[in-house]
């Protein structure tokens, strides 16, 4: 029902089909839907009734530029037909997404805790001051290097802060892993998990492990300069308005 419904919303001399008094509809037809996105009518009636066949990511965007459909609308026929969003865009909102976190980041700066935005391909986005004490001054890292998996497997500081740092970061690489199933034939992606291999010889013998993790809260065990062993539990929180990137807050644990 929904795509018919925005099929039949569509005026035909908007995508260049003549109107004339012999036509019955205000909208496409199922024909002028499929010739557009480059399918069978019969395909596409297959579809648009429910019927049980399995289209491609690439053939549902293709209907959703077909449709004038906004990001909302293409996440939600992603969601009814892969049960998730494949490669989620930005939303149209008065601010874009990276203004969006870095302004909520901003905002954690009187926190005694880090907080940390990330993006799919691990690259960081923004950092609260305490992310600086329990971290790193990831300030002090070249553009193409302020990344998190990539600081994990190649800093210094990152064995002498996180005091579990090989679970950590194999942990870390999962996460990536998951992230990438979503993130197929992604150039930029492949460029930087090539980048971080070339940086980490560890990096390919634990990516090859195929372990997989969802996002999801831990706790991660920290030797702070000024207050020694602390232990915090960390939430990644993602909002459809700064997906795919998501921010990494972190709470104390009572010893």
């Amino acid at each position: 029902m929904f795509l018919r419904g925005r099929r039949e919303r569509l005026k035909p001399a908007d995508v260049g089909f003549p109107t004339g008094p012999r036509r019955r509809s205000q909208g496409l037809r199922r024909e002028e839907v499929a010739l557009l996105a480059g399918l069978s009518s019969t395909w596409y009636s297959y579809l648009e009734q429910g019927k049980d066949i399995s289209p491609s990511p690439e053939v549902m965007n293709s209907l959703a530029r077909v449709l004038g459909l906004s990001e909302d609308e293409r996440r939600y026929i992603h969601t009814l037909t892969f049960g998730q969003v494949i490669s989620p865009q930005p939303l149209n909102a008065d601010l874009s997404a990276e203004d969006l976190i870095r302004e909520f980041i901003a905002t954690t700066d009187d926190s005694p805790y880090p907080a940390y935005a990330a993006d799919q391909y691990a690259d960081l986005i923004a950092w609260n001051r305490a992310a600086t004490e329990w971290y790193d001054d990831w300030s002090a890292l070249p553009d193409g290097e302020r990344n998190i998996v990539r600081w994990m497997l190649t800093s210094s500081m990152a064995k002498v802060r996180l005091l579990n740092w090989e679970n950590d970061t194999r942990d870390a690489i999962a996460r990536l892993r998951g992230e990438a199933a979503k993130w197929a034939g992604d150039q930029k992606l492949a460029r930087r998990l090539a980048e971080i291999d070339a940086a980490s010889p560890q990096f390919a013998a634990w990516w090859d492990e195929h372990y997989v993790q969802e996002h999801r809260s831990r706790v991660r065990r920290f030797r702070h300069p000024r207050l020694g062993v602390r232990t915090l539990r960390i939430v990644p929180v993602v909002s459809p308005e700064f997906a795919p990137a998501g921010i990494v807050f972190h709470l104390p644990v009572a010893s």
